[in-house]
């Protein structure tokens, strides 16, 4: 045992008591190596984290990493000098620790309110996950009730084409028959118009619901009339009148079914944010050199500012009740795939207008997200 005149190990002033002696020494070094395990967690964390973490965090965990390992060492030191007395050592490690662990508490107490924050937000985000399910499930049951209608109104309109195609033609011999008075050629002429009408719609149906698996030459013109044909009802219900104009080529290659689907639901938006009856809906389509640029204008009330960060995200509606987050949401996807932009610009009491660039051509691969939310 190596002793000195000044200063002696604690084996002695224990009385060299044995269980004393080895409680004291075993306690002290598994409190170090845990102390030591801990350091080099915090380190290999901080190295694989350096990326995403921001640097003063980082400084701030390898500094406690620092400090957990000094205070381990002082435990390592109490070892040591139970029977080597190099007591100036262990109190030069009392030194760095208490240096360490006063940076440590100056940063904590820095970091206090941010770590409350978010602390408190994971809380909320945690009692909110399940009200979050909830939602999503509703969403994707009105979306799995919006497939099934879609397939069981497209078998219904091809049910209705094929009598009202008999009826158009006996309508039709009816009328060119010899000896007819004019008062029932004109009830039959009257009767053959609205059956007309009533196919052309049937027609529209069928061709708007109509999905393709593969990217066709799709005529954008073609798609806003159909959906014109879809929303008829609705125009006249709220007296709207809805423009369509074109410039230029306005064909593109993509996949039809998405590019009436993405029409529908600006068009339609467009025509319920209208509230006074006698307004207009703009659809203006312009044929540019890589893509079509489509203008779907409403005269309606405006999006207010702090909803329009949020207006493509799955779950966000401005309808409150009426709405289920689930139109723009879809429209953001599919342009997404195609690789075409939207441009949002609304102005309060004035109206909103979405601004779709869809490029000529389909490219297949990784989308792009070309998402412009703003307010003029």
């Amino acid at each position: 045992m190596v002793s000195s005149p000044v200063l002696m190990p604690h084996a002695v002033c224990w009385a060299a008591a044995p269980k004393l002696v080895w409680t004291m020494v075993v306690t002290n070094f598994i409190t170090f190596a845990s102390y030591l395990t801990i350091c080099c967690t915090l380190l290999y964390l901080a190295k694989r984290t350096r990326r995403v973490i921001a640097r003063d965090w980082l400084y701030f965990a390898v500094g406690f990493a620092l400090f957990i390992v000094a205070c381990g060492s002082t435990h390592l030191l109490e070892v040591i000098t139970t029977w080597i007395p190099v007591f100036w050592i262990d109190a030069w490690t009392n030194i760095v620790t208490s240096v360490l662990s006063a940076y440590v508490a100056i940063q904590l107490i820095r970091r206090v309110k941010v770590i409350a924050f978010g602390m408190n937000d994971y809380a909320g985000r945690l009692a909110n996950a399940e009200a979050e399910k909830q939602q999503m499930q509703e969403s994707l049951l009105v979306s799995q009730k919006l497939e099934d209608w879609s397939r069981m109104s497209g078998a219904l309109a091809h049910e209705i084409a094929n009598p009202l195609e008999a009826i158009h033609n006996l309508l039709y011999l009816i009328r060119s028959q010899e000896g007819v008075s004019p008062d029932t050629v004109k009830l039959v002429q009257t009767a053959d118009e609205e059956a007309s009408r009533v196919l052309t719609i049937a027609r529209s149906s069928l061709d708007f619901l109509r999905q393709s698996s593969e990217p066709e030459r799709t005529d954008l013109l073609s798609a806003a009339e159909s959906v014109r044909v879809v929303l008829q009802s609705l125009l006249e219900k709220q007296k709207i009148t809805l423009r369509i104009q074109a410039s230029g080529d306005v064909a593109i290659e993509a996949l039809a079914g998405e590019t009436r689907q993405v029409l529908l639901n600006l068009v339609r938006n467009a025509c319920e944010a209208s509230g006074h009856s006698g307004s207009e809906v703009l659809v203006s389509l312009a044929g540019r050199s890589e893509c079509v640029e489509i203008v779907v204008q409403d005269q309606g009330a405006g999006i207010p500012p702090a909803q329009l960060p949020n207006l493509f995200q799955f779950g966000k509606t401005t309808k409150g009740e009426q709405g289920n987050g689930m139109g723009l949401w879809t429209v953001k996807h599919i342009l997404d795939r195609h690789h075409a932009s939207i441009d949002v610009t609304s102005r309060l009491g004035e109206g909103t207008t979405f601004v779709v660039r869809w490029p000529i051509h389909f490219e297949r691969g990784e989308a792009s997200t070309g998402l412009v939310a703003s307010r003029a």
